[in-house]
């Protein structure tokens, strides 16, 4: 998979060291008395696929509270190419570097049933009366469905610094410990969200988020026998870089996408709060390797990991945003699953992995924005007499209580196929 999306709990490193180490503790070695220049390249492709249900809250009329009525299904499909390159700067210390190719990645909804839909008969407006909400004297649509978005391109550079404390090729009482950080620059073309795009738009090869994320990780593991049982924990740090996206920096800025567009830009509301606030993310994964087959030169693995992750809430890209056309406030959750592989060693050169993963990810809201501050510090967020409060980014269409956006019955699957050249 992936060991650039930190989402997910999986993230591997290359090294020399197949044989006595797991997947997950490899690290590039180099001056060493029987192997001066260790280097791995790996390079795989892979698809990872979202499913969810989104449902939608509405007002209460029973005694055991919300309801919620079903909106859409969400697709989407992220095919991609990843290179990863593993280079021995020292003894048990690597340095790496990796770029993923997003080829096409497709968004679709779709209605789960039309009939009587929120959606298409919205008749709630935004900024009707100096930024207030009324009643439409028609039906407008939140947007058409169904609906599709496609973009691609290359994404964000990761650069990696791991280092082996104990390695157990060198002394078999301890284990392999590596400890690392990773960190991903924001080197994709920014996202604008607020733009529709299929694969001949100009804009259609913008997929950043303009964030730093700074990964710290440390992964165990220690063979015994014919199995290599392994552990891993990981957090990740999002930190806003130079032009981040704000739903305030709308190319086509639609009045009735913002609840009080007005406020955007002043001294409460600078682009700062309103932009996008990335998720912190941390994780733990577990599992084995198991030398299924084991020849002098060839070797088989079968690879069972649990995985759990956490994702915290933020305003960011969700499975609504390429529909809403705008960064989305979303709530936090957990994602668990896990993952099968089958690893052959070809050669002393040539590794070949394959890999399924599904993880399930927990029920969160996906608009969830506040609806403003207490600038005046009066108590309460006071929107009619001091409208200056109310925050620009909140919807009044779908942010309100009775009327969020929920994501249920969500689930990601990815196949992967990799191959590890050993230097």
């Amino acid at each position: 998979m992936s060991r650039l999306r930190a989402v997910v709990a999986a993230l591997t490193l290359g090294a020399p060291f197949v044989a006595t180490a797991a997947d997950i503790t490899r690290v590039a070695s180099s001056f060493e008395d029987d192997d001066p220049f260790g280097m791995f390249i790996d390079v795989g492709v892979e698809t990872t696929q979202r499913r969810t249900k989104i449902v939608r809250e509405s007002l209460p009329t029973t005694a055991e509270g919300k309801r919620y009525a079903n909106a859409l299904w969400y697709r989407g499909a992220d095919p991609r190419l990843n290179f990863d390159l593993a280079i021995g700067i020292s003894r048990d210390v690597e340095l790496s570097f990796g770029v993923p190719i997003v080829f096409v990645r497709t968004e679709k909804w779709d209605f789960v049933s039309d009939s009587n839909s929120t959606i298409l008969n919205n008749t709630i407006g935004n900024n009707c009366a100096d930024g207030e909400p009324c009643t439409l004297p028609s039906a407008q649509p939140l947007f058409n469905v169904p609906l599709e978005t496609l973009r691609g391109g290359v994404g964000n550079m990761r650069f990696g610094l791991a280092w082996a404390i104990f390695n157990q090729r060198k002394d078999d009482t301890k284990p392999m410990w590596v400890v690392g950080l990773d960190y991903e620059a924001p080197t994709a073309a920014k996202l604008d969200p607020s733009v529709p795009t299929d694969s001949e738009a100009e804009n259609a090869r913008n997929i950043g988020d303009r964030v730093h994320k700074y990964t710290m990780y440390t992964a165990l593991s220690r063979k015994i026998g014919i199995a290599d049982p392994y552990f891993r924990m990981h957090y990740t740090v999002p930190v806003r870089g130079p032009g981040f996206y704000s739903n305030c920096d709308q190319k086509n800025l639609d009045p009735q996408n913002l609840g009080r567009p007005q406020n955007c830009g002043i001294d409460e509301w600078d682009r700062k709060t309103t932009g996008i606030q990335a998720p912190h993310t941390g994780g733990l994964t577990f599992g084995s390797e198991f030398h299924v087959y084991n020849q002098p030169n060839r070797k088989v693995w079968l690879d069972l990991r649990a995985i759990t992750n956490y994702v915290s809430e933020g305003r960011y890209y969700n499975e609504l945003s390429g529909a809403l056309r705008k960064l989305l406030y979303t709530g936090d959750y957990m994602q668990v699953g896990g993952q099968l592989a089958l690893k052959a060693h070809v050669n002393d050169v040539l590794t070949l992995r394959g890999s399924a993963m599904l993880l399930y990810n927990t029920d969160h809201v996906l608009t969830d924005e506040q609806i403003g501050k207490d600038i005046d510090k009066s108590g309460t967020v006071d929107i009619t007499t001091n409208p200056a409060e109310i925050n620009p980014n909140f919807d009044y269409r779908t942010d309100f209580v009775s009327r969020r956006f929920y994501a249920t019955e969500s689930k990601d699957f990815r196949l992967e196929l990799s191959a590890t050249f050993s230097f």
